[in-house]
């Protein structure tokens, strides 16, 4: 578990612990969730604001408050949470960044990323050029590529002078051929839909835009090849949001989901106070197992991950596209835990965003969940729906593959993937 997701969830569990709030309830086959009602969430936001936030940010910046000031700027992230008395104690605290911990400066930087997108191109460029940290250099440079700030060529000089060896360096090496313009080819579709793809396993596919502020599908194919169809016979497409509360490239510990392969092992029930009591899909990516486990063949001996090894589980049109070995990249440079899961976040949080009502997540996949405000009662769910068509391919191990389609500006349809599925 990620530093900031301990972080958030000692901030749930202190409420919680106040408040006396019985989160978990399940009566036959409805489900309640207290966290979920409008009192419970109105309380907890009051106090985030109040303590984590206010409190943590009137503090003097210094080694002994890092801590405070961390919990204080995640919490802003996860709340969106902006005011005059704050953006005046972030303009502060840029100017004392250069002097703190790395892990204070990746917090701050996490932070103007996601809420202050264009106040601090300036800063920006002074970070990129005296920067020692490979991930603090990567951030400065994704806030100014955003802003068309920087071109990638001078993202590639900057990046030979603070490690002249960069393409050894996962998270530099990333950040320059996250920037190339790859393409997928309609052969390319057709052979990741094809039958013979991860042949005889349950495979979950999540289609996703480049722009994660859209919202992507999922559909689900059993081991024998067939699509998952619903009621009138159609093939189940889910709504499933990819999206980070940072919005960060996939090479970012919190940064949006990876695409790729992931294993999938099953479902759990998470005990993140922001997730809920429906089932999640544990995932894990290439570094997270063992290559035998990921491959999921009996005869291949525990050995030393490769790219080589991967490759062997894609088709021949896509070894070559640098996309898909995302997961193999964001696991080996250290990321862990991403899932497929439901939401009991507040969705007003995002009530600005254009993906409302959906709700980011630390990285990983987030369904709709709709709770009651007034008893907590779960009212929708496309987190269930997603878990029941999983229980009916009969195999709840399988693999969960990624993959962003193209960069139109609206949510995925069904419609574009149907004419490369032949089920």
């Amino acid at each position: 578990m990620g530093i900031k997701k301990i972080t958030i969830n000692i901030i749930i569990t202190l409420f919680l612990v106040i408040s006396g709030a019985n989160v978990f309830a399940q009566s036959g086959d409805t489900v309640y969730f207290q966290w979920g009602t409008k009192p419970n969430r109105d309380k907890f936001y009051l106090n985030t604001v109040e303590h984590p936030i206010n409190k943590n940010l009137a503090l003097p910046v210094t080694d002994s408050t890092e801590d405070k000031w961390n919990t204080g700027l995640e919490s802003m992230v996860l709340l969106q949470y902006r005011s005059v008395f704050i953006d005046k104690r972030i303009h502060y605290a840029v100017k004392l960044m250069d002097k703190q911990s790395i892990d204070f400066q990746l917090t701050l930087l996490e932070t103007l990323y996601s809420l202050y997108p264009t106040e601090f191109i300036k800063k920006m460029r002074e970070v990129l050029k005296h920067a020692t940290d490979d991930k603090v250099f990567a951030i400065a440079s994704e806030y100014l590529y955003r802003e068309n700030s920087i071109c990638p060529n001078e993202i590639e000089a900057a990046a030979i002078k603070l490690n002249p060896d960069y393409k050894n360096d996962d998270v530099l090496k990333m950040l320059i051929v996250s920037k190339e313009n790859d393409h997928l080819t309609q052969k390319m579709l057709q052979d990741i839909f094809n039958k013979k793809f991860l042949r005889g396993n349950t495979v979950i596919y999540s289609i996703q835009r480049k722009n994660r502020d859209y919202t992507g599908i999922a559909i689900i194919r059993d081991g024998k090849g067939n699509f998952i169809v619903d009621n009138n016979k159609d093939i189940l497409a889910i709504p499933q949001f990819a999206r980070s509360l940072t919005n960060l490239p996939f090479y970012i510990s919190d940064g949006n989901t990876p695409q790729g392969i992931f294993r999938m092992h099953g479902t759990d029930v998470s005990q993140s106070s922001f997730i809920g009591p429906t089932p999640d899909i544990q995932l894990r990516m290439p570094f997270e197992t063992t290559v035998r486990d990921f491959i999921n063949v009996f005869y291949i001996k525990d050995s030393s991950w490769s790219i080589d090894q991967y490759k062997k589980l894609l088709p021949a049109s896509w070894q070559d596209y640098q996309p898909i070995f995302q997961t193999y990249y964001a696991s080996k440079i250290g990321r862990t835990e991403i899932i497929a899961h439901g939401t009991a976040m507040d969705p007003e949080y995002y009530k600005t965003k254009i993906y409302y009502p959906y709700t980011p997540s630390e990285g990983c996949l987030c369904t709709k969940e709709i709770w009651s405000k007034d008893d907590g009662k779960r009212m929708i769910s496309d987190q269930q729906i997603l878990i029941n068509a999983l229980k009916a391919t009969g195999n709840e191990n399988g693999y969960f593959v990624v993959i962003e389609i193209d960069d139109q500006q609206k949510p995925v349809n069904l419609d574009e993937i149907l004419p490369y599925i032949k089920n």
